[in-house]
């Protein structure tokens, strides 16, 4: 575990020539990015949580059959005041920053009053985002930083308040065929209300606009949703589009506000202020962008915890959608740094599974349903929606299959009926240990894996004019546990599963998270102009 977890990694800003085996097919041109935390450490001080770990970027760069690596860290306001200091000075969620002991008792006043109503931190470690003709490295924040995907240097500071108010928001923004991006975000007490607010951010500036202007300045706010509670608002990683809805569970995986607001003082992380909450239930909101209003039925399931959606679309007057859940937050606490030992697998063992479900709902309520009775007249479901007394409707999953995370689609299909998921395998441990596929109309699958290679999230990209959903290649970084071999960019073919190539790098590699494919068709890096770097 120490070599996927415990080390710091080393950034590699200027380009490193891969050694290629195999065929890179001759249309895959463009840039792999991908964003996950790279360093743990700072002078004499350490993390609590993985997913503290300080923003560490890289690139695969596929031109011609070659193919060139780069990483480098995000330089935040956060990575340079702790490297400045050389000790963590900035709070993340796992971890709480305190003062140096030897500052005055003003500098640990102001401290103290700056987490009670803390300014988030702006290590933006978890995606990246495009918005126009710009990208943005994202987290779970009110922050994202700006970057250039070719040199991988930091630009500006971003802050979401500016345009809307949130003081979170998700690092899973949905995209529609123009490019408009939608996302949630969290407004905490603001005019004595908590709430959920699903904003759209244009591609352009609009006509009539200041060119120079950010479309960030004509965020549109589509709907805003009440939190069941004022004071612990629900914890959520992603949501669900389609066409015309939006889908967003309101889970009972909760942040205590007070609680967070005296953290500081009481010596704990504001992570420690998330609970699990057995008893509720999870709440499914389902919103028409149309109207920008969520449908009037109250639809629940059992209590989970999801992290990531992975599909949704619309079938004969019924809303189907897929996520990964567990059972409750247990993963969550599994990637304290303390856990990842080699003790791990142990530990492991306790954490609930991760499973595919699909749910159903129907748009329109039958009036004169008998109560009990399923509303889903589907063949291609079993899930079920069962009527109950008022205008309540229990949601009933179809389990799909157990096992896998980090789940990705041929993005074409995004709300729309899909057949593929590509995911990774981590049926007895949360370290994925193969890469899958898996066919949703036949319940089958197909794997990649080998000893002592840990894949991370595969990304689909499709063959230019391609015609069948699963026409195209998965692309997956691979980091080994074995000294003698070099970490690896992995190249399948999505329809047969079947290697056609790999890049290897003779760098240190981290496990990364998220990311996104560039096509050069989409972007000339050539005519891309290195800014200052912040």
């Amino acid at each position: 575990m120490d070599v996927l977890f415990g080390k710091d990694k080393k950034e590699q800003p200027e380009p490193v020539t891969a050694k290629v085996t195999g065929k890179i097919p001759a249309w895959l041109q463009g840039t792999l990015l991908r964003n996950g935390p790279g360093k743990h450490t700072v002078g004499e001080t350490r993390y609590n949580h993985w997913f503290d770990g300080l923003a560490l970027l890289h690139s695969f760069t596929i031109r011609d059959g070659e193919v060139h690596y780069r990483s480098r860290y995000l330089r935040s306001d956060t990575y340079n005041a702790n490297v400045k200091a050389n000790r963590i000075v900035v709070s993340e969620f796992g971890t709480m920053a305190y003062p140096d002991p030897s500052k005055n008792v003003f500098s640990r006043a102001f401290s103290f009053l700056s987490h009670t109503i803390p300014d988030f931190t702006d290590n933006c470690l978890i995606n990246i985002m495009r918005c126009g003709e710009d990208f943005y490295a994202t987290t779970e924040t009110n922050y994202i930083r700006k970057i250039n995907p070719q040199t991988l240097e930091t630009l500006e500071k971003v802050d979401y308040r500016k345009y809307v108010t949130i003081n979170l928001a998700t690092a899973h923004p949905h995209y529609d065929a123009a490019g408009n991006v939608f996302n949630i975000g969290t407004a905490i007490v603001d005019k004595g209300k908590t709430r959920y607010v699903i904003f759209k951010i244009p591609a352009a500036v609009p006509e009539g606009g200041m060119k120079k202007k950010s479309p960030l300045e004509h965020v549109e706010v589509l709907c805003s949703i009440a939190s069941r509670s004022l004071f612990s608002p629900s914890y959520y990683h992603s949501f669900g589009i389609t066409e015309n809805y939006i889908i967003f569970l309101e889970q009972p995986f909760k942040m205590d506000i007070l609680k967070m607001a005296t953290a500081y003082i009481r010596g704990v992380s504001w992570g420690s202020c998330l609970t699990f909450h057995k008893e509720d239930m999870t709440y499914i909101h389902i919103i028409d962008q149309r109207t920008g209003k969520p449908l009037p039925t109250k639809f629940y399931t059992d209590p989970m915890v999801v992290f990531h959606h992975v599909n949704a679309y619309e079938e004969d007057g019924c809303l189907l959608f897929d996520v990964i859940a567990y059972k409750d937050s247990s993963l969550y606490q599994n990637f304290n740094l303390a856990n990842l030992n080699q003790d791990f697998e142990e530990n492991s063992k306790a954490i609930s599974i991760p499973t595919l479900r699909r749910f159903a709902v129907p748009l329109c309520m039958d009036k004169n349903a008998e109560v009990g009775s399923n509303l889903i007249k589907l063949a291609s479901t079993t899930a079920r929606a069962l009527k109950e007394k008022d205008d309540q409707v229990y949601c009933q999953p179809e389990l799909l299959y157990e096992g896998i995370e980090l789940p990705g689609i041929n993005y074409a299909y995004n709300g729309k009926q899909y057949r593929y998921i590509y995911a990774a395998q981590v049926q007895w441990s949360p370290i994925p240990s193969k890469v899958l596929k898996y066919d949703i109309l036949t319940k089958s699958s197909l794997t990649w894996s080998e000893e002592h290679c840990w894949p991370v999230e595969p990304l689909f990209v499709p063959t230019p004019g391609a015609k069948d959903e699963d026409d195209g290649l998965i692309l997956s970084a691979i980091v080994t546990s074995d000294p003698q071999k070099h970490p690896f960019l992995l190249i399948l073919d999505a329809k047969s599963f079947t290697e056609l190539a790999r890049a290897y790098v003779d760098v240190e590699m981290h496990l990364d998270l998220h990311g996104l494919f560039i096509p050069d068709a989409d972007w000339d890096s050539r005519k891309q102009v290195p800014s200052q770097e912040v």
